[in-house]
Order: structure tokens, then sequence, then C-alpha cells
């Protein structure tokens, strides 16, 4: 298990030391560095504090099984589509933003809200009429 260790560890190490060769040879070099440190600090600064927050307030629902899937699909959703948006000026391809997506994320997003909503409306419902049934009973 060891060898496997110290062989996968200096492989990544080789990978790192190609792509920082790879790096250097890049214009726009310098920025790299400032730009990985904002993603750490904004990672452990606001984005991680936030999902364990908001993991928190999930699991004493009830329902926290269609709360985590919708929250995990919206997520994915806005990770995907952020980048399109908050980027500066004019894409270099015109046909990567046809569309307004900032519009089409807000209706994305209220598509999944809706249909959590709906899902735990008819559970909630469903275990009511059993409830009743069995009392009938």
């Amino acid at each position: 298990m060891s060898a496997l260790r110290y062989a996968l560890g200096g492989t990544g190490l080789v990978l790192i030391g190609v792509g920082a060769w790879q790096l250097a040879g890049l214009p726009h070099a310098p920025a790299v560095p400032v730009w990985l440190t904002g993603a750490v600090v904004l990672h452990d600064g606001a984005i991680a504090p936030l999902v364990l927050a908001v993991g928190l307030l999930v699991a004493a629902r009830p329902a926290r099984g269609v709360l985590r899937g919708a929250l995990i699909v919206m997520g994915s959703v806005v990770l995907v589509t952020l980048p399109l948006l908050v980027r500066p000026g004019e894409p270099p391809n015109p046909s990567a933003l046809p569309l307004p997506y900032g519009r089409n994320l807000a209706v994305v997003l209220a598509a999944v809200a809706v249909t959590a909503g709906a899902l735990l409306l008819v559970r909630r419902r469903r275990a009511r009429s059993q409830r009743r049934d069995a009392d009938d009973a």
C-alpha cells in the first residue's frame, strides 16, 4: 500500500511540475496565483460556511431528502451557469451566450423549487390520508 501511495504522490508532484512549467510560459501567469488565492478565500470564507449552515437547517427538516435533492440540482445549475454570467465583456464565441442566461437561470431555479414544493405537498397529503385511513380502521 505504501509503494502505491509513494508512486501516486510522485506522479502528482511530476504533474504539478509540468503544469507550473507550462504556466510559466504564459503571458498572464502572474495573475493565476492571485486568482487561485481569491478562489480559496472565497470558498473557505463564504461558500463552505454557507453550505454548512444550509446543511444544518435542512438536516432538521422532516423532508430533508427532497430539500437536499433540490439544493444539489440548484447548486449544480448555478455552478455551471455562473462563469458565463459573471465573465466581463463579450464572449469570445458569440454562440456561447445566445440567450438571456440570467433570466433562464432564474426560470430553471424556480422550476426546481416548484417541483420540489409540489413533491413535498403530494407526500404530505398522502401521509395525511394514510393517517386518516389508519384512524378510521
